[in-house]
């Protein structure tokens, strides 16, 4: 499986030059979109623009996932399982899939083409009237930005976890003692994990602490207005052309 998850994409793009907020709200107005009008012209029209979008963002196709033989055979059968209950299931079976497909491309965009950095300090701008109520805004784009650059860290680990575990010699009376190898990998993931908090930890406090995390200066531009203006234009065209039809 690609482990190019969450990690910006190093390539200069029109997409990639706009405010990281500007990312989020797109990606907010898909969401609702598709949770209050999930038709098939609605989803048709944002996966295709999806699919603009990663190209004028000039993501190279080795950038999307290969996912395991499982995860497909996974979705093969559940379609089978709905078959006996007739082809409106079927459909409504691969609407659902369809469904998530999107808003899993949609957040994807966002990681492949924002630096992980500008997730916490645009959290922080879009939530700064939430102060005024003493909502804990920035503790939570702290959260949101250590979740964010920690999580790859630990998939690479459980990768390379696996592959120590492969090259381990085979000993029958070791094999008979030990735990399952899930519970041996489990285990080992949480040392790791927290081996890897202690140092983020040690270098936020170092840097000045977590309010640094919040503090980068970023604010949105002409060309933000006209991207949000346009995917709440396609929202509504989808909309309407699903009326219409």
């Amino acid at each position: 499986m690609s482990t190019v998850l969450l990690r910006q994409v190093p390539v200069s793009s029109p997409v990639h030059n706009l405010w990281a907020g500007t990312k989020m709200i797109g990606a907010f107005l898909i969401s609702v979109l598709v949770m209050f009008w999930p038709s098939w012209t609605a989803l048709g029209a944002i996966a295709a623009f999806l699919v603009l979008v990663g190209a004028l963002a000039r993501l190279p196709l080795g950038t999307l996932p290969r996912l395991p033989w499982w995860f497909w055979a996974t979705l093969a059968a559940g379609a089978v399982l709905n078959l006996p209950m007739g082809g409106a299931a079927v459909l409504r079976y691969a609407q659902v899939v369809l469904f998530g497909l999107v808003l899993v491309a949609a957040s994807l965009l966002i990681a492949w083409t924002t630096p992980m950095g500008d997730i916490a300090p645009a959290l922080a701008k879009l939530g700064a009237p939430l102060r005024r109520l003493k909502v804990p805004v920035d503790e939570w784009a702290v959260v949101v930005a250590l979740t964010l650059r920690g999580l790859p860290l630990l998939l690479e680990e459980i990768r390379v976890l696996r592959a120590a575990r492969k090259l381990r010699p085979k000993n029958p009376l070791i094999d008979r003692a030990a735990d399952s190898p899930l519970i041996d990998i489990l285990t080992a993931a949480m040392a790791v994990a927290t081996r890897r908090a202690t140092e983020l930890g040690e270098a936020i406090t170092a840097r000045g602490g977590t309010g640094r995390l919040t503090a980068h200066p970023s604010s949105p531009t002409w060309r933000d207005a006209f991207a949000i203006g346009l995917v709440a234009l396609v929202c509504l065209g989808s909309v309407a052309l699903d009326l219409l039809i």
